[in-house]
């Protein structure tokens, strides 16, 4: 696991985080909520890429 993958999510977590207190703050709580589950969702898709890296890799040194 690379540690730049770690940095990625955190990024992508505070800057959710900020986003979302900034919204809730100001009363646009559906759009606070719609900006959480966006990050959810990049997150998903980074994890899910590097899973699938992950998979390649074990097919390629098993030779599957």
């Amino acid at each position: 696991m690379d540690v730049e993958l770690i940095f990625k999510i955190a990024a992508v977590g505070i800057i959710v985080a900020v986003l979302n207190i900034l919204l809730s703050r100001s009363g646009r709580d559906e759009q606070a909520l719609m900006v959480t589950i966006a990050g959810l969702v990049c997150v998903l898709v980074i994890v899910v890429q590097e899973i699938s890296a992950l998979f390649s890799l074990i097919k390629n040194l098993f030779s599957l």
